[in-house]
């Protein structure tokens, strides 16, 4: 079967401290092509980064909406739009623009378990540390969707299955949002996975031998 033009790795432009494009950010926009984005659409980036999810739904014609709280993240974003030739808003928010409401809301936050209770305020690691349970992010994700979707609106979120699958589609009911796993991909441990691999061992988070982790995109519905 044929890529969607819109699902294919694009070359994008990063720098220091911004986030760049990889594996999950493209199982989440392989999902993203499987909804029906098009002129009228109305779509959130949450934690944008490089602008990359913002930029694949400018393709397919949505209107965007593009956050993250780096300041750095936003200028990317901003000059991908120019370079691709696509038109985004890129705003500096924590997480979304309050009182708007979206058709479609993606997220690709920071999810990697890590050491320490704090969360970095600056550096790369800021793009991808969680928490010691990776969820530091992704809860307040599965709190805030729901006040950012239109009824039958869409929030679409990539994470680590070492974050617990389970427990997001379990937060998101709570907040009345009806979710599903929507993709799942194995993909070897990458550079910060195997920085770590000792202390995630103890953890019990990571079995001894294994070398790689499952990515997983959650569907939520609002109804």
């Amino acid at each position: 079967m044929a890529v969607p033009l819109a699902d294919r790795p694009r070359r994008m432009l990063t720098v220091p401290g911004v986030y760049t494009p990889q594996h999950d950010t493209h199982i989440l926009m392989r999902a993203m092509c499987r909804e029906d984005i098009g002129p009228g659409t109305d779509v959130l980036d949450l934690g944008t980064g490089s602008g990359a999810l913002a930029l694949c739904a400018a393709r397919m014609g949505a209107r965007v909406m593009a956050v993250d709280i780096s300041r750095r993240a936003v200028l990317c974003a901003r000059m991908n739009a120019a370079l691709s030739g696509q038109r985004i808003t890129a705003r500096r928010r924590d997480l979304s623009a309050p009182g708007m409401r979206y058709d479609l809301v993606v997220s690709n936050p920071p999810y990697v378990p890590a050491p320490g209770d704090r969360l970095p305020r600056h550096g790369e690691a800021r793009t991808w540390d969680g928490g010691p349970d990776g969820r530091a992010v992704v809860d307040r994700v599965c709190a805030s969707a729901a006040a950012a979707l239109r009824p039958r609106g869409v929030l679409l979120m990539v994470h680590s299955g070492l974050c617990g699958p389970e427990t997001t589609i379990q937060r998101l009911g709570q907040a009345g949002l009806r979710a599903t796993v929507y993709d799942r991909e194995l993909i070897p441990f990458g550079p910060v996975m195997r920085s770590r691999l000792a202390w995630l061992r103890r953890r019990g988070l990571v079995d001894e031998g294994q070398d790689k982790e499952e990515l997983v995109v959650i569907r939520a519905e609002r109804p």
